[in-house]
């Protein structure tokens, strides 16, 4: 399953494309007049989200209690996790989670990465108009926060998409008291709880903003994702879309991490629908210096692939701000 719906973008590939199809970016990454940095020189620290290895742990050829190792090797010391790539005992959800826990802790501490955050999908609907689904909702991602608390993570990662409510005066409403009494029940832990723009209003990132103001928590912010501004779809097809650089800007200043978001890439090494120096001017300029997630979700290029070229991207647009 797709976690983030990109196929809209795809029509807008295959005209910019043209001979990149045939030509790897990470040959032509840098100009000659370039001089990208270091990462010691960075204002942000990398860190790997899970969700750019989902084909290949879908497919079998790697195992998800593995993504430390893979991470590792292939230069991050820092992961962010998915919770839907891993199986879980909804029967025993408490002792199957803590199970995975411990296991994951093991296999991070063995080959020294850290553990940032969870992301948390399909686990109910934190805005849900009924009551009860939210308390469900709370439930559930509960189970979440204690197991970020173990992993010694700082956030997970949650939705707030929306659905069902008819109005925005509504969603609000829902929002600030699902998504406040989970961040509640987090800061007991020191646990931060963050919400992507992700769909639906969430992607409206001035009414998502309004909610996370209201709720006024310190652990209650945001997950700035670079390609995640579609409110409403028709099929494949987004008919609105939020300014993503406005977006950004006004999600920053309740970010907790930021996601690197990239589809597919030109000849020379550069997201075909997002303005890297751009964006990652805002994310400087609102002060930020935690890490920023890599997220490959392209199918030209493999995943391994995507992700070096995104990371070598960040790199050359880092080398390019002021």
């Amino acid at each position: 399953m797709n976690r983030r719906l990109f196929l809209e973008n795809t029509g807008k590939f295959s005209m910019a494309l043209g001979l990149a199809q045939i030509i790897n970016p990470l040959d032509r990454l840098f100009d000659v007049t370039d001089e990208p940095v270091t990462e010691k020189d960075l204002f942000f620290k990398f860190s790997l989200a899970q969700w750019s290895l989902h084909k290949a742990i879908h497919s079998k050829t790697l195992d998800a209690l593995d993504f430390a190792k893979k991470a590792k090797e292939l230069g991050f010391d820092a992961v962010e996790y998915v919770n839907q790539l891993y199986t879980i005992d909804q029967d025993n959800a408490t002792a199957s989670i803590n199970k995975l826990v411990k296991e994951l802790k093991t296999r991070s501490n063995d080959n020294g990465v850290s553990n940032v955050l969870i992301m948390i999908d399909n686990e109910g609907e934190l805005a849900g108009v009924n009551k009860a689904t939210r308390n469900d909702a709370i439930v559930r991602h509960s189970r979440w926060v204690d197991a970020a608390a173990g992993l010694g993570c700082h956030s997970i990662r949650v939705n707030l998409s929306g659905k069902g409510a008819e109005t925005f005066d509504i969603w609000k409403e829902k929002s600030v008291d699902g998504l406040g009494r989970l961040a509640e029940y987090a800061a007991k832990s020191k646990i931060n709880v963050i919400v992507e723009n992700h769909g639906g209003l969430s992607s409206d990132a001035g009414k998502l903003t309004d909610v996370i103001k209201t709720i006024n928590l310190k652990n209650c912010g945001t997950l700035p994702d670079f390609g995640n501004f579609c409110i409403k779809r028709e099929g494949d097809k987004c008919t609105d879309e939020y300014d993503r650089y406005k977006g950004v800007k006004e999600l920053m200043p309740f970010a907790k991490g930021v996601s690197a978001k990239t589809y597919d890439f030109d000849a020379n090494g550069n997201e075909i629908t997002i303005d890297y120096v751009k964006i990652l001017q805002i994310v400087k300029d609102a002060g930020y210096k935690g890490r920023i997630g890599i997220e490959y979700e392209g199918d030209r290029l493999s995943e391994e692939e995507g992700i070096k070229a995104t990371k070598a991207l960040l790199l050359k647009a880092a080398a390019k701000l002021s």
